[in-house]
């Protein structure tokens, strides 16, 4: 067990908890993340790095020389729901910071004040990846479009995302998983038209939101009858708007639709049948679906070499009982967009399991983790691309 860069993490444990709790306090959303990334970017320069933005507000540099680039990713963008922690750094603008995204880019700042004091000893090129916009799985994606994994071309990626209040979540664990690990993730809007009418005369309208619930009634029920028992898939309307008074026929309304699948094919599948169902039968009540779809990303593969290197390497830092494999992961990670492209891998860290006294899972507004573990977060990310550059360079 390497004990060096966990000290090293320990001595600035104080400031890795300072920072998450200012990022905390901020919460801000997608990629209007103003005070965060001013915030990054001053502690970056106070480590003597020189940050640049890249794409609408990602945050990048590189440390290091060397033919070899190894990239680590963290997300900085919080979740638009009302905070009841009650905790004394806790949002007060009405988003809240539920998903751990202030914990990792804290530690991916303390993994760059680390980094930085070993420059000289890195036997290749480490870069960084601050990213906005992980929620609407959209910030990778301008990160990758704007140029993240050139100028120096990254050869492999590694990101951490915390879990609690799970079982497989205990305190400092990481837990790992080759090959397929999280869901698809689809966004869609379905926009039911009908026509208006006085509730006096009903028959002269069609009834959006007569419609829109049969629609969502068809939808619920749909991976059940369009995939196979064995692959874990969802089909989730999460909100539904319409109508002007209670004594009219709606004309308009509009549902926000959530499509997931751990198979590729059967997301492509669901997507299609999603459009189909609401199609038809809006059509058969005399209205009309119009389906957009906002935003979407297939399922986080991990490189199963990179996985096996860096377990491995994580071993070393944390010790044998302290990584253990995962056994699900249901959520979806816009990771996958740098997955697609360059060898990588994304681990989970657990920051307190309900057994621990955690009983608040992830997205939930009053999620409290175990703050005395977040070095180790920082800590993994610095010690894993030293030790993979080490090790797999030539």
């Amino acid at each position: 067990m390497d004990r060096t860069i966990l000290d090293e993490a320990k001595k600035i444990e104080e400031e890795i908890i300072e920072n998450r709790r200012k990022i905390h306090s901020f919460a801000e959303l997608g990629f209007e993340l103003p005070k965060t990334v001013e915030f990054v970017c001053e502690k970056l320069k106070s480590y003597g790095i020189e940050p640049s933005i890249i794409g609408k507000s990602g945050i990048t540099f590189t440390l290091g020389e060397g033919e070899k680039t190894f990239l680590l990713r963290a997300d900085m963008d919080a979740l638009p729901m009302e905070e009841t922690t009650g905790l004394s750094f806790s949002a007060k603008n009405g988003n809240t910071h539920s998903c751990g995204h202030d914990i990792h880019t804290a530690s991916l700042l303390g993994a760059a004040r680390i980094l930085k004091d070993r420059e000289s000893e890195l036997k290749g090129k480490v870069k960084f990846m601050f990213q906005p916009a992980e929620e609407l799985l959209a910030g990778a994606n301008d990160m990758v479009e704007a140029g993240i994994l050139e100028n120096p071309k990254v050869d492999a990626a590694f990101a951490i995302h915390i879990i609690a209040g799970l079982e497989n979540s205990k305190a400092g664990v990481v837990y790992h998983k080759p090959r397929e690990l999280t869901f698809s993730g689809d966004a869609l809007t379905i926009r039911v038209v009908g026509k208006d009418a006085h509730g006096s005369t009903p028959h002269l309208g069609v009834d959006a939101v007569y419609v829109a619930s049969n629609i969502a009634i068809a939808l619920k029920s749909l991976s059940n009858h369009v995939v196979p028992t064995d692959v874990p898939s969802v089909v989730l309307v999460g909100k539904i708007t319409g109508g002007t008074a209670p004594n009219t026929v709606a004309g308009e309304v509009e549902m926000e639709v959530s499509v997931r699948s751990k198979n590729r094919e059967y997301r492509e599948v669901l997507l299609d049948k999603v459009k189909e169902v609401s199609t038809n039968i809006a059509k058969a009540y005399g209205a009309t679906a119009i389906i957009i779809h906002n935003y979407g990303m297939p399922g986080l593969y991990n490189d199963e070499k990179l996985d096996y290197e860096l377990s491995n390497i994580i071993k070393e830092l944390l010790g044998e009982d302290k990584v253990q494999d995962l056994t699900a992961f249901n959520g979806s990670e816009d990771f996958t967009m740098i997955a697609e492209k360059v060898p990588s891998t994304l681990m989970n860290i657990g920051l307190g399991s309900i057994d621990e006294g955690y009983p608040y899972y992830l997205h939930h507004p009053s999620l409290l983790v175990d703050e005395k573990s977040i070095y180790k977060v920082a800590a993994v990310y610095a010690y894993s691309s030293l030790r993979w550059l080490e090790n797999f360079s030539n």
